[in-house]
């Protein structure tokens, strides 16, 4: 039987020891650029065997810290509570005119009563967390959590509260800098590096659950690189810890202390925390709080083109050895990439050094970047579908994305079948799909741009391939396999050509009537 000694030895031999947080204290962090060490192997940590414990008996046992006491007190004072006031008109209660009699007193009283029903307003309170990270009063949390209010304070743990003024917001990722004027310096925290955190890792949330302050709460990181709002800027880091209402904009800590996200969104069917908590990588947060502390506003870079992501089927048939990258699908006219340099079917794989492993990693990297940086962009490229896939670089200078500018693209609609194809069944070479020439009547019909040049889907069999694959009635077919195609007999023999060639489905560029480009993939058989 274990004794009480055998398993205090146990402890001492590594399980306490082995975790970032000591009994005494906090362990410094690496410095910056170095790995953290991995630890020995530990009671904690070994097999069991290792252990002298036969494997069939032995219970998994989870290695955590031993505690945050000492990590939680030295930063509760850099976290706060937020609370919001705004005015709003009330809801009248829509009371008719009211009239007494000649020389009644009562008139008086309804005037009264009418006044006060058509100027009632309310005072709407929010409350939310922040955290310092400038010690002379400047604070961070998230947009939602002040946007619209007219007052702003700030509490914090030693009973102070302070006015804040808003020193910039950005809504697309959900941030926001204050500022207080303290009389004395207030406890600060940094960033660390949150592109580092990985999944297991330990991480502790301090906040304002339902207004009860100064709350502590301790988990792992349960994924990375969430996408929840559908967002340009989305790459969340999933948490496990306890996060609540109130908990928004409060800071997410390593186990040295330092800020690797901000939380901002649970999911949860009934307000409280379920255990599936999302926060903002500090790796963009630092940037956006650089560029709000500067400029009072952000300024992204902007490349100036309209991405599409690359499929499985879309790597097939651009011939593409694996499917990753970001498919450019169009380039915005006086664009930073309207040089030439960059065409419609390129797929970007490279920014500036980094990698690009998805079209939605693109986004987030290019506005990262300085506005005005001259960057280095690595292309695959296939010119027809016959030749190789090129490996291109191209040098672009960034622009700056304002508010209002999409990377667009055109689109196009419309046409009249053509006489043999009226009678098509769903499975002839128009998969489905009845095709005509673009004519002028047509542009006119489905507004289609005079940019936009192909041939007209006039109809399409709900049943068909195509039809899963969202082509509609209006719709131009710009090309066919990376070959342009200029008729509807022009689309049946090229589709006829890769149904002889053993391809299994057909890569298909398609516009809409504003000249938006994209690809599809379509089933042969």
């Amino acid at each position: 039987m274990t004794t009480l000694r055998t398993l205090l030895a146990a402890c001492l031999a590594g399980g306490v020891l082995a975790s970032p947080v000591l009994a005494q204290g906090v362990i410094e962090p690496p410095a910056e650029g170095e790995a953290i060490a991995p630890q020995p192997p530990t009671a904690t940590t070994m097999e069991p065997e290792a252990q002298g414990v036969p494997a069939a008996s032995a219970q998994p046992r989870m290695q955590g810290p031993a505690s945050v006491a000492d990590l939680a007190e030295g930063l509760l004072d850099a976290v706060v509570n937020i609370s919001t006031s705004q005015n709003v008109p009330a809801a009248g209660r829509g009371l008719p005119p009211l009239d007494a009699p000649d020389g009644s007193p009562l008139q008086d009283f309804f005037d009264e009563l009418l006044r006060e029903d058509g100027n009632a307003s309310r005072s709407v309170q929010s409350l939310g967390s922040g955290f310092v990270i400038d010690e002379s009063g400047i604070v961070v949390t998230n947009n939602h959590v002040i946007a619209d209010a007219d007052e702003i304070t700030i509490n914090f743990a030693d009973g102070r509260s302070l006015e804040a003024s808003i020193v910039g917001v950005d809504p697309a990722t959900d941030i926001a800098v204050l500022r207080v004027e303290p009389d004395r310096p207030l406890t600060a925290v940094s960033f660390g590096r949150s592109d580092e955190v990985r999944i297991g890792d330990w991480v502790m949330a301090i906040g304002n659950p339902f207004g009860l302050g100064g709350s502590v709460t301790v988990g792992i990181v349960s994924a990375r690189g969430r996408r929840i709002t559908d967002g340009p800027y989305d790459d969340f880091i999933q948490t496990d810890a306890a996060i609540n209402r109130g908990n928004s904009g409060g800071p997410l800590f390593d186990m040295y202390g330092r800020v690797v996200g901000i939380n901002t969104a649970i999911i949860s069917p009934t307000g409280g925390s379920i255990g599936i908590g999302f926060s903002i990588p500090a790796q963009l947060a630092e940037n956006v709080i650089g560029q709000l502390r500067e400029f009072g506003e952000t300024r992204r870079g902007w490349l100036g083109i309209r991405l599409q992501a690359v499929t499985e089927e879309i790597a097939e048939g651009l011939g593409l050895p694996e499917a990753r990258g970001a498919l450019v699908m169009g380039v915005v006219p006086n664009g930073p990439s309207d040089g030439g340099s960059i065409e419609v079917g390129d797929v970007i794989v490279g920014f500036d050094g980094r990698e690009v492993e998805t079209s939605r990693d693109l986004p987030r990297i290019v506005a990262e970047t300085p506005v005005g940086s001259t960057v280095t962009i690595d292309l695959l490229r296939k010119e027809n579908a016959d030749a190789p896939v090129e490996q291109l670089s191209a040098e672009i200078t960034l622009g700056r994305l304002e508010g209002n500018e999409e990377a667009s693209a055109n689109e196009v609609e419309g046409g009249e079948p053509a006489e043999d194809a009226e009678q098509a069944p769903a499975r002839s070479p128009t998969l489905g799909m009845r095709l005509t020439d673009l004519t002028a009547e047509l542009r006119e019909r489905f507004s289609i741009a005079e940019a936009v040049n192909g041939v007209v889907v006039e109809e399409v069999d709900p049943d068909s391939s195509a039809a899963e694959e969202g082509i509609e009635a209006g719709l131009v077919i710009v090309e066919i396999a990376q070959e342009s195609v200029g008729s509807a007999d022009a689309v049946r023999t090229r589709l006829g050509e890769l149904r002889e060639s053993g391809q299994r489905n057909a890569l298909i560029l398609i516009s809409e009537g504003n000249g938006d480009l994209r690809f599809v993939v379509v089933p042969l058989d």
